[in-house]
């Protein structure tokens, strides 16, 4: 995405009382190929019968609105993926989606906080949502709320999840600024009624909020 292209997404700073990140893609760098990789080895089945059976589909979404536990997720897994994993050897590989988060988005994050409330909305499980919190404690230190599906029964870009985080932190959703990596994410936050632009990168992320950082 070019940056005119982005630009043309941002709100002007009078409209806007808070900003909303995503997780994965936005503050963090995540693939899911380092989870298939890792449950490929694990299982000794090709790399490409995990990718193309893995599907984000009904359990998928149960497991992240907390529907279902992680135990009956795995189950599920077993049968969609073709594979005899424990429970021990998915979380794994489960666990591998992260990797390291986005230096200049973190600082940038950092020295909008005494500015501007920022708050996460992420769709995410349980098991994810405990141990990225905990690893990346430092980097999601300054924004004032964290929102997880997991706990909100609701996802993106349902308007039931927009809508929860609006309330809870009090601002009209028009006052909301929301950065997703996913464009049906992005379109969701905008029929909700916030203010939205579709990430593809850290430049992205910065061009963004670079009205918050001018001195």
């Amino acid at each position: 995405m070019s940056a005119a292209g982005v630009a043309s997404d941002f709100p002007r700073v009078e409209e806007i009382d808070a900003l909303l990140y995503d997780f994965g893609g936005v503050l963090v760098k995540i693939d899911f190929d380092w989870i298939f990789q890792r449950w490929a080895e694990l299982a000794y089945v090709p790399f490409e019968q995990v990718k193309s059976r893995f599907a984000h589909g009904g359990a998928y979404r149960r497991h992240e609105r907390g529907e279902i536990d992680l135990p009956a997720y795995y189950r599920e897994l077993r049968k969609e993926l073709g594979v005899e994993l424990t429970d021990e050897e998915f979380t794994d590989g489960w666990q591998r989606v992260f990797g390291p988060a986005y230096p200049q988005v973190v600082e940038a994050v950092r020295r909008i906080a005494p500015r501007m409330p920022q708050y996460l909305l992420s769709n995410t499980n349980r098991t994810h949502y405990d141990f990225f919190r905990s690893r990346y404690a430092a980097a999601l230190a300054p924004l004032r709320r964290l929102f997880v599906s997991c706990e909100m029964d609701a996802r993106k870009p349902e308007r039931a999840a927009f809508e929860y985080v609006s309330h809870e932190i009090g601002i009209p959703l028009g006052r909301i600024f929301f950065l997703d990596d996913t464009a049906d994410n992005v379109a969701g936050a905008r029929a909700a009624g916030m203010k939205a632009a579709h990430i593809e990168s850290p430049g992205d992320v910065m061009r963004a909020v670079a009205p918050w950082l001018a001195p």
